[in-house]
Parts: C-alpha cells; sequence; structure tokens
C-alpha cells in the first residue's frame, strides 16, 4: 500500500494548525495561562456569573477539562466560585479583579498573535478561513452527541 498524502487530512493539518497555535501562544501571549484557560477567563469576562457546565459547553470543554481548567484559574485567584443562591450544590464562576487584569493583558497580547498567524492570509482570505473552520467546528460539535447514530463507512 502506497503512502497517504496527509496534506488532505484535516486532522493532521488541525494538528499543525494547533501546534502552530500552541508555539505562537507560548511566545507572544503567556506561558503561565493556557490557551484554553484564557477562553474560559474570556467566557467569564463576557457573563459573569456562568454555572461550569455552561462555560464548558460555551468553550468547548469537556466536562472533566473544564472543572481542571477552574480549578487552575481559581487557585491562581483569577475567579471566584460563589454558590448559586437558587441551587446550593451549583457554583457560580466570577473573574477576579486580578482576572480582570490578567484578561485584559492577554487580550491584547493575543490580538497581536492572531494577526501573526493569519499573516499569510489576505483579509478576504481569512473571513472565509474563519467561515469554514466555525462550519466545520459546528458540525464535529454535533457528532459529540449526535440525535441519529452516525453510520460507519462502507
Amino acid at each position: 500500500m502506497a503512502a497517504v498524502d496527509l496534506t488532505t487530512h484535516p486532522g493532521h493539518l488541525a494538528r499543525r494548525l494547533q501546534q502552530a497555535h500552541y508555539l505562537l501562544w507560548n511566545a507572544m501571549v503567556s506561558e503561565e495561562i493556557t490557551s484554553p484557560q484564557f477562553a474560559v477567563l474570556n467566557a467569564l469576562v463576557d457573563q459573569p456569573g456562568l454555572d461550569q457546565r455552561t462555560v464548558g459547553e460555551r468553550v468547548g470543554l469537556d466536562r472533566s477539562t473544564i472543572a481542571e481548567v477552574i480549578t487552575r484559574l481559581s487557585r491562581r485567584g483569577l475567579l471566584d466560585k460563589v454558590r448559586d443562591p437558587q441551587d446550593g450544590r451549583r457554583a457560580l464562576l466570577r473573574p477576579t479583579d486580578e482576572g480582570l487584569r490578567t484578561h485584559r493583558k492577554l487580550a491584547v497580547r493575543t490580538a497581536r498573535m492572531n494577526q501573526v498567524f493569519l499573516a499569510p492570509l489576505s483579509a478576504e482570505e481569512q473571513s472565509l478561513f474563519f467561515a469554514l473552520i466555525q462550519r466545520v467546528s459546528d458540525a464535529a460539535e454535533g457528532l459529540r452527541h449526535p440525535a441519529e447514530p452516525v453510520p460507519a463507512p462502507r
């Protein structure tokens, strides 16, 4: 059997994109706060008082990953957990003052990093890239909890 052309495999290309993003993130944004941690902080800056499950859904993290990210952000003093007055079993999350300062600083750095990351594309190509990758990401989310089983290829 001949070797497969991996440039036609979206998973391979997605992994390469992720590696490039990871390298740029560490070099230009933060070695301490990860991209998923920033996504959680960003969601809570946008809408303070969300519960853990909702934040996880908004940023595309599974239950165990979101729990770990929230624990790490709490330990760093970047977010607070408060009991939901309507449901004592549920914790509501809010960025601390330090969390807000950290978010502002990282948001500026993230914007610069994105410019570098997307520099090979024209403005029109960037818009198309985002539209296409969003469509694929949204479809992939549906595979997590499909309404009907996905048939195996023949």
